[in-house]
């Protein structure tokens, strides 16, 4: 996912972090396609929103982030199609990549919580 510009490194938060409570995988699927249309991909925005929407049913309503690991993205890809399986794989790694590079995952981890 080479489109994504880097995040600079004085920025320690996601884009767009819940006013309270635990990070979801809805809030940051939201962040995700925000910035995939933001870069004018809006074929690709509208296509990776139904495979989130698959992706948090698997994972259940309001599934916290950190739900969301390799492990149970990959449980998650083999329920699709076979046909659906490669396209999927792509969302899960340009997904990952996108909440390191924007610090989704550590903004997460109850550790980082602001005082």
């Amino acid at each position: 996912m080479n489109d994504l510009p880097h995040r600079p490194a004085d920025t320690a938060t996601p884009r767009r972090l819940p006013d309270q409570g635990p990070i979801t995988l809805r809030h940051a699927g939201e962040s995700f396609l925000n910035e995939l249309a933001r870069q004018a991909q809006l074929p690709k925005s509208t296509y990776y929103r139904s495979l989130l929407a698959s992706l948090a049913q698997y994972l259940g309503p309001d599934a916290p982030l950190l739900a969301y690991t390799k492990l149970t993205g990959e449980a998650w890809r083999t329920t699709l199609h076979a046909a659906e399986q490669p396209e999927a794989q792509t969302f899960l790694a340009e997904f990952r990549e996108y909440l390191r590079t924007f610090g989704w995952f550590d903004a997460a981890r109850p550790v980082n919580q602001f005082d």
